[in-house]
């Protein structure tokens, strides 16, 4: 059993991370009297309320049996209640294994605390299941060996494509949360918040006479994920204020669903403060060039997160990164046109990379030039132009075979795990083409 506490301590006060940090070791650790916390992905919070466990989140469907099997022996008895920190699938998608848990040891059926807008974002996760299982085997499959740093997000099974997105098992939200709401189990009360940040359907939950807040993912020990490309809106300024809101609040135990929990008032203080300000410095800078006519090109090259702040151990870009957010700070505010005329109705991008291809002598021409590009450190450029080439000759295995190289030569070059995975997955494109070529 690790001693989660001390590490946390240890990396915050020293500003380094020497290991991993968003750990996935299925282990269950004992953190206050009462309270554990089962790393996965994402982590299972549990507190011994006297009339069974209260749990927030169930992790994910791969792991969601392993975890209910660490929390019987530490507590056997039935789960009170399970709540839900928001939708998304490594939070519910182990749900099924904590409701079959209380069936088969007569315990009767789970209770399950959640936001109101949860269940519309089942309703959503059902009607694009293929859409969804496809934008996360992009963003999760074929990078974790590469990963350095964040080789400790993965899965803890690993695991491939399940056949589905939302587990047909997930149990719904049977007690739902406005705004707010406060109960008491056990003798202890118990406040549910809302908070708009990663999701519109996320709570907080604060334990006054504790001192306790079990955060979700508004604390995940990386730069705030506020910008994912494949995703739905994100709202970095609303997670800012929550986090405010949290401060306010003076907790003494910080209990996140991706990372190490955080003891100490000015601890938990500080690492707040700093991703909060973090984001409200985004959205200023993003906003004041918006305000002052600039186009989303020259925000995205300009807007910069200081670089001694994402060095933080809690604010690296392992996972999205803030190019992205300053992308989704735009779209909150400004729409999806990103003000170049010619991309309000563009042409195709097979035209596009036909006309560019006869101008420049051959698409084997724009993607020898791109090589070179690429080589010479300019992956930007040079994928701009691989991808002209491969559009103009989209079945051609050389050219398609040099577009395969400049992707993964990006793919290396990145830090975070979702520019990884996009950028495989375009080597993989290329590289399916050359395989078909070959096999013909």
């Amino acid at each position: 059993m690790a001693d989660l506490l001390a590490l946390s301590a240890k990396v915050v006060d020293s500003g380094v991370a020497d290991g991993p940090v968003n750990r996935t070791t299925g282990e269950l650790s004992e953190v206050a009297d009462g309270l554990a916390m089962v790393e996965s992905f994402s982590h299972t919070v549990a507190w011994d309320s006297g009339e069974g466990l209260v749990c927030f989140d169930a992790s994910h469907y791969n792991s969601g049996a392993q975890i209910v099997s660490e929390l019987a022996r530490w507590r056997p008895g039935p789960v009170h209640t399970l709540v839900y920190t928001h939708g998304h699938i490594d939070h519910v998608g182990g749900s099924g294994a904590f409701a079959a848990h209380n069936r088969d040891n007569g315990h009767g059926d789970l209770r399950v605390v959640g936001h109101e807008n949860v269940q519309r974002r089942f309703d959503r996760y059902r009607a694009t299941d293929a859409w969804n299982q496809l934008i996360n085997a992009r963003q999760f499959g074929g990078v974790r060996d590469d990963l350095g740093m964040v080789n400790d997000l993965r899965p803890a099974s690993g695991g491939g494509r399940l056949g589905f997105f939302l587990p047909p098992d997930t149990v719904d939200v049977g007690v739902t949360v406005g705004d707010f709401r406060s109960e008491t189990i056990g003798g202890t009360v118990v406040e549910y918040h809302h908070g708009k940040g990663e999701t519109d359907d996320h709570l907080w939950t604060w334990f006054p006479e504790k001192k306790w807040v079990a955060t979700g993912d508004f604390v995940i020990w990386n730069f705030p994920n506020a910008g994912n490309p494949q995703k739905v809106q994100r709202w970095p300024i609303e997670w800012a204020a929550t986090l405010r809101r949290i401060i306010a609040k003076e907790p003494e135990l910080l209990l996140p669903a991706h990372g190490l929990p955080i003891a100490g008032r000015e601890r938990i203080a500080r690492v707040l403060d700093e991703i909060a300000t973090a984001l409200e410095n985004l959205v200023r800078d993003v906003l004041g060039m918006m305000n002052s006519g600039a186009t989303l090109d020259e925000i995205v090259h300009t807007v910069r997160v200081p670089a001694d702040t994402l060095a933080k151990p809690y604010l690296r870009p392992l996972y999205d990164e803030p190019e992205f957010v300053v992308r989704g700070v735009w779209r909150q505010f400004g729409g999806w046109w990103d003000g170049a005329p010619s991309r309000l109705k563009p042409a195709r991008d097979a035209q596009v990379g036909t006309e560019l291809a006869a101008l420049a002598g051959g698409a084997d021409v724009l993607v020898r030039r791109a090589h070179e590009i690429a080589l010479a450190g300019d992956l930007r450029l040079a994928c701009h132009l691989a991808d002209f080439a491969g559009w103009a000759e989209p079945s051609d295995p050389e050219i398609h075979e040099t577009r395969a190289a400049i992707y993964e030569m990006r793919r290396k070059a990145e830090s975070s795990l979702m520019a990884k995975g996009i950028f495989k997955g375009a080597a993989r494109e290329s590289e399916a083409v050359v395989k078909r070529a070959q096999e013909s």
